[in-house]
């Protein structure tokens, strides 16, 4: 596909969206897990309690105009606000370069925006809430609908065999070593992955997943620290790598 007109304002119109999309996804990322409503009621400052500005609300550039900090207060704002909101951008302009048509590029872009939403929450509270992953695997039957990669039926199949197929394996470990090794929300989180790329994306899904939590207890044992058999690790962060990553690369092994 040749960088024209047309994929050029698509890319521009979802990087944008995508600036909007990750500021909104940064607010309910920190409200959904305090129990706070977080489609009504005004932004406020963490410092000082004081309603933001309209202004303020301009996605990375209030951010920079005020240094980063409360006009008010002068307390510092988190940098994980802009970097939602560079996140959801970068989302947006990956989905926009690389799929065919507009409705492949905006489903794509809803997805990575779910993905990065669930990965967050995640990675901070290890929690993978329902109101997160259904959402994600209904949205992957949607798409199914009217993208003409899988069938609704295919998309069902996934959704089935990711369910169970971690699901037994949690059970397997419980039996095993005696405690919980997998998160309640992890079956959830590769049904909707599975809704997504199909049962032969799992595989793929797994291995990208495995080759990441693999990655981050490498970095963490060449910088000196350590490693138990207790230690957590957020796995929905790296199954959500890994269904992004089969989404846009397809199956491992397979044609596209």
């Amino acid at each position: 596909m040749d960088f024209n007109t047309g994929p050029a304002l698509l890319a521009i119109a979802l990087g944008g969206l995508g600036l909007l999309a990750g500021s909104f996804l940064g607010l309910v990322s920190l409200r959904l897990p305090r129990g706070e409503g977080f489609v009504g009621g005004r932004s406020r400052c963490r410092g000082c309690d004081r309603p933001l500005d309209p202004w303020r609300l301009i996605p990375v550039l209030s951010y920079a105009v005020s240094r980063g900090r409360c006009a008010a207060c002068g307390a510092a704002i988190p940098i994980r606000y802009p970097a939602m909101e560079l996140a959801g951008a970068a989302i947006g302009l990956c989905a926009a370069l690389t799929q065919p048509s507009i409705l492949a590029a905006l489903l794509t872009a809803l997805l990575g925006w779910q993905l990065l939403l669930i990965a967050v929450v995640d990675g901070e509270h290890f929690w993978l809430p329902d109101q997160l992953t259904l959402p994600l695997l209904g949205t992957g039957i949607l798409a199914a609908a009217v993208l003409d990669r899988l069938s609704v039926a295919g998309a069902l199949t996934g959704a089935g065999v990711g369910l169970a197929g971690l699901w037994l394996v949690g059970r397997a470990y419980r039996r095993i070593r005696g405690r919980e090794g997998l998160g309640g929300g992890d079956p959830f989180l590769l049904a909707a992955g599975g809704a997504w790329t199909g049962w032969t994306g799992l595989p793929s899904v797994l291995l990208w997943a495995a080759l990441g939590g693999l990655s981050v207890v490498a970095a963490r044992l060449l910088t000196g620290g350590r490693i138990s058999g207790s230690d957590r690790l957020p796995f929905g962060v790296f199954l959500a790598l890994g269904v992004w990553l089969t989404w846009l690369l397809g199956p491992l092994g397979l044609p596209r």
